[in-house]
């Protein structure tokens, strides 16, 4: 009887199975064949990058550092002094520093639609992980109800067996009380 209800199931399973997604189908056809379902998913992600996702996303991350900011104040702070201070009268772009403000809209037409490329990709990463730690928690849901339904099936049996050996000692008594009359 126990046997039956997976061959149901997987007779059921296998009707309804073109109803789904791929991913579905994945999912369903390791849990019948009791393969895992772990798997590396920043790996799997970041073997299909190309060489400007690998650029634009170092970009991303140089531009957000404490790095970045360091060196581009200590830059700024740089070219106003020289421009001010130092080379006063002949400075190149005086005050108030035209050139600079070019050289700083530059950069960040540049840097922004790396940034949001590479937030983009990130975006499509979490998406992936989100449905990945689905796919594994809907595993364990169900590999834990399994465990409980078989603990159930053990107490069944447990219970059976109790109820059995409480009659064969009620029999056992009853003759006993019988046979001292």
């Amino acid at each position: 009887m126990n046997n039956q209800i997976p061959e149901q199931f997987k007779k059921l399973f296998m009707e309804k199975v073109e109803t789904f997604t791929k991913q579905e189908r994945d999912f369903f056809h390791k849990l019948i064949e009791h393969k895992h379902i772990t798997r590396n998913i920043n790996a799997e992600f970041d073997d299909q990058l190309t060489f400007g996702q690998r650029l634009a996303d170092n970009v991303a991350k140089f531009g957000g550092s404490w790095t970045f900011i360091s060196i581009f104040g200590i830059t700024l702070l740089a070219w106003v002094t020289l421009n001010s201070a130092i080379l006063a009268k002949n400075a190149f772009d005086p005050y108030p520093y035209i050139l600079l403000n070019l050289f700083l809209s530059m950069l960040a037409s540049i840097q922004a639609p790396i940034i949001m490329m590479s937030q983009n990709r990130q975006a499509v990463k979490d998406r992936l992980d989100a449905a990945h730690d689905y796919e594994v928690n809907l595993k364990a849901e169900l590999e834990i109800e399994n465990l409980h339904q078989k603990l159930d099936e053990l107490r069944e049996k447990q219970w059976a067996e109790l109820v059995e050996m409480q009659q064969e000692q009620i029999r056992l008594l009853t003759r006993l009380l019988e046979d001292t009359k």
